[in-house]
């Protein structure tokens, strides 16, 4: 083959033409010239974006090149026979791979390759250091048992007045009561499935009235976990007054809720 490439996202006609020519002579079939690709290449992309440029030629003369995309080279590589298209398309996607993956040609190009990837390998097993160090915090921050309101309350900025509103509006919970009513919020199955939040039934007893149930929501570890990260992008809802600033209050026995 050829030593052709893609430069980036895209290819020169030039490189297309070695690869058609390639596939033509193992299909036993004759070369095309540049200008009989250049009148495929304007034919076939008729109307699409390409970078056409007019370079020299050794006998003074001049040609047409263009750069394409890997899709516009096989929309044009499909003006060619069953045999010839197939062998273009499967060297496309090779060097498509080789572009996104570079082999390095020489040993100062397998050192630096290998310093790359050393320091990608160590940036992330900080990022999981950090993502685990983070998760250990919202497991020390969380209190089992508490509701959701408590837990956002300890958010700073967070409107907690809107929280059963936003819960509502994610598909967590749902109003049980009477519209005219107090509302009586209780926990979707799917949430339930997700480990996110559950109800605790309580059993309420009044004065001369009669025995009912009520369900309080209990907020879960991984419930926990995503309220925390909805937080952190902003989409709970907040304070207009909030100083722009992710923290929390750690409960202590003497922090009220």
């Amino acid at each position: 083959m050829s030593i052709v490439k893609f430069n980036g996202a895209t290819m020169t006609s030039d490189d297309l033409l070695a690869l058609i020519n390639e596939a033509r002579a193992e299909s036993g079939e004759p070369q095309i010239r540049r200008n009989k690709l250049a009148e495929k290449i304007e034919d076939e992309l008729a109307g699409e974006h390409y970078t056409k440029r007019v370079v020299q030629n050794l006998n003074s003369t001049e040609s047409a090149v263009f750069d394409l995309t890997r899709d516009q080279c096989m929309l044009v590589s499909m003006r060619e026979s069953k045999a010839v298209r197939r062998r273009v398309v499967v060297k496309l996607n090779a060097l498509a791979s080789q572009a996104a993956f570079p082999i390095p040609q020489t040993r100062a190009e397998a050192m630096r390759l290998a310093a790359d990837l050393e320091e990608k390998n160590e940036l992330l097993a900080l990022v999981n250091q950090q993502q685990a160090a983070k998760i250990e915090s919202l497991e020390n921050f969380f209190m089992a048992g508490e509701t959701p309101f408590q837990f956002v309350k300890r958010l700073n900025g967070v409107n907690c007045s809107l929280i059963s509103h936003a819960l509502m509006e994610m598909g967590w919970v749902f109003n049980d009561a009477d519209p005219k009513g107090r509302p009586h919020y209780r926990v979707y199955s799917s949430t339930r499935a997700k480990n996110w939040l559950n109800e605790k039934p309580r059993t309420i007893r009044g004065e001369g009235e009669s025995t009912f149930v009520r369900y309080d929501l209990v907020l879960l570890l991984n419930g926990a976990k995503k309220l925390h990260d909805l937080y952190m992008s902003q989409k709970l809802p907040m304070k207009k007054t909030w100083d722009g600033r992710f923290s929390y209050i750690k409960f202590t026995p003497e922090t009220s809720l």
